[in-house]
């Protein structure tokens, strides 16, 4: 089965992992990483600067795919239409 994410075509057997999570700023200069939603939702309170929410796709240990959103409900909306393509 294939399923696509902004245009871009995964075989689902190859896929080891793939999860939303925030994007956050860590301190230092411009670096950011990434955060569990869930984290973002009950630990961070306003703690942290976030600049964008990601759908992470890792292809076995050495590939890794990351499509940014500007907001969480772009996000959603993208996390979405991906579950939509897994049901059929």
């Amino acid at each position: 089965m294939i399923i696509t994410i902004e245009n871009k075509q995964f075989k689902i057997s190859d896929i080891t992992q793939l999860y939303p999570a925030a994007i956050v700023k860590t301190g230092y200069e411009e670096e950011t990483t990434q955060v569990s939603l869930e984290w973002l939702e009950v630990e961070a309170k306003d703690k942290v600067e976030v600049v964008g929410f990601g759908i992470f796709v890792h292809l076995g240990e050495e590939e890794k795919h990351t499509f940014v959103f500007k907001t969480k409900e772009e996000m959603d909306e993208a996390v979405g239409r991906i579950a939509a393509q897994l049901k059929n």
